[in-house]
């Protein structure tokens, strides 16, 4: 049960923040508006090490605040299937509530950017991603290599030759990784490597009110960040263990 509440509030905390940055960077009349994507990757850095030193303080050892990354640990013997199940489904809900605070905290700036239909997209952009270029098998191909360099980078962070890391020490190697990704691989994307981080806010961007422009689901987009994900994470895991890394 701690593990699973720590699942859900870190990654509560991390899509609040990286949600956050998102909002703060796109919508109008912000402090913030047109920081740029150094401060969306440099945010999203920040959001994932503040959301596992939540995770691990709440009693879950592995915060992985990511299905991707749970679904590798299973392959690897960390989690039962049952354990994987559950454990996505409360990072699952964790981005949903965290893409309604986000909501609330932004309200007056998601009703004042209201202006033109693309606004509606700028909207949505908050809590999910889309790609630079509408090619769908592209954006496949780079959410699976960037959730493979996630996860096969976190395994050689962790591995016996660079360890043991002090206590409190990995999260900011992690922050550093999702940092680097972000600033090489997240460009065509957006690099959402995370079906939590991805579906649970687009579910949220679904059922809230957003004013005269609202963009819809984008079904035919929103499968990518959901399944490429764990396909490169069971990949990272395959070269992983092929390396006897895992």
């Amino acid at each position: 049960m701690d593990n699973l509440t720590g699942e859900f509030i870190g990654t509560v905390v991390m899509l609040v923040f990286g949600c956050g940055v998102n909002a703060n960077m796109s919508l109008k009349k912000t402090c913030g508006n047109g920081g740029g994507w150094i401060c969306i990757a440099t945010g999203w850095a920040f959001a994932v090490l503040l959301g596992v030193y939540t995770s691990v303080a709440l009693g879950a050892p592995q915060a992985d605040l990511n299905p991707s990354v749970t679904l590798a640990k299973t392959l690897a013997g960390v989690y039962t299937w049952p354990q994987f199940l559950m454990t996505s489904l409360v990072q699952l809900a964790g981005g949903v509530v965290a893409g309604i605070i986000v909501y609330i905290a932004y309200r007056q700036h998601f009703l004042a950017t209201n202006d033109k239909p693309e606004d509606g997209l700028t909207k949505r952009g908050v809590f999910c991603t889309a790609p630079a270029i509408r090619d769908i098998p592209s954006a496949f191909i780079t959410e699976v290599i960037a959730t493979f360099f996630l996860m096969f980078v976190i395994w050689m962070i962790f591995a016996k030759p660079n360890g043991p890391l002090p206590a409190g020490f990995g999260p900011y190697c992690v922050g550093i990784l999702i940092w680097a990704i972000g600033l090489s691989l997240g460009g065509p994307t957006g690099y959402a490597m995370n079906l939590a981080r991805d579906l649970g806010p687009r579910i949220a961007h679904a059922i809230l009110p957003m004013g005269k422009y609202k963009a819809d689901f984008d079904a035919g987009y929103a499968w990518v960040p959901v399944v490429a994900p764990l396909v490169g994470a069971a990949l990272a895991f395959v070269v992983a263990h092929a390396l006897a890394i895992v």
